[in-house]
């Protein structure tokens, strides 16, 4: 899952931006494609007076933190990638509005994780698939750990 907490300036956002940036959110995770409701988006206002940056005060701020769960990510140059292209998601909310930002990525471990009291499936395995066509979670067996698509198990056994 990605959460992201979105800590903004009180009144910063309609509720349709906020509507806009959270399908904007929620559309570069399902091109990976990770189920769409493993993305959460949760506002909170800072009233004025209430946020300071080295000491001082700045009512123009706004902290996007992510929590990614659902993947990692290997290596400088994906890091880098990925945060440049979650810039680029929130950009018309933060830069173009004339608002001070900033992203943080914190990674947890992918096992300690459940939804709806289900454990995750593992990437590209035939359950992930089936969640993310169903766009929810549900129980699934043994086999469907398994990776989805054809592939060889042993020596003349096909799938």
């Amino acid at each position: 899952m990605p959460l992201w907490k979105v800590y903004h300036p009180a009144g910063a956002y309609s509720a349709e931006d906020k509507k806009n940036l959270a399908e904007a959110i929620t559309s570069v995770y399902a091109q990976i494609p990770i189920p769409k409701f493993y993305a959460v988006v949760i506002y909170e206002e800072i009233a004025k007076g209430n946020c300071f940056v080295g000491g001082v005060q700045n009512d123009n701020f706004i902290r996007f933190r992510v929590d990614q769960i659902a993947r990692t990510l290997p290596g400088s140059v994906i890091r880098e990638w990925w945060t440049r292209t979650l810039d680029a998601v929130v950009a018309p909310y933060v830069k173009e509005r004339g608002f001070d930002w900033e992203i943080s990525i914190d990674e947890t471990p992918f096992d300690l994780w459940s939804l709806q009291g289900e454990l995750p499936p593992p990437f590209e395995s035939i359950a992930e698939k089936r969640w993310v066509a169903e766009n929810k979670a549900s129980p699934y067996t043994y086999q469907e750990k398994l990776p989805s698509g054809h592939f060889l198990l042993s020596p003349g056994v096909t799938g």
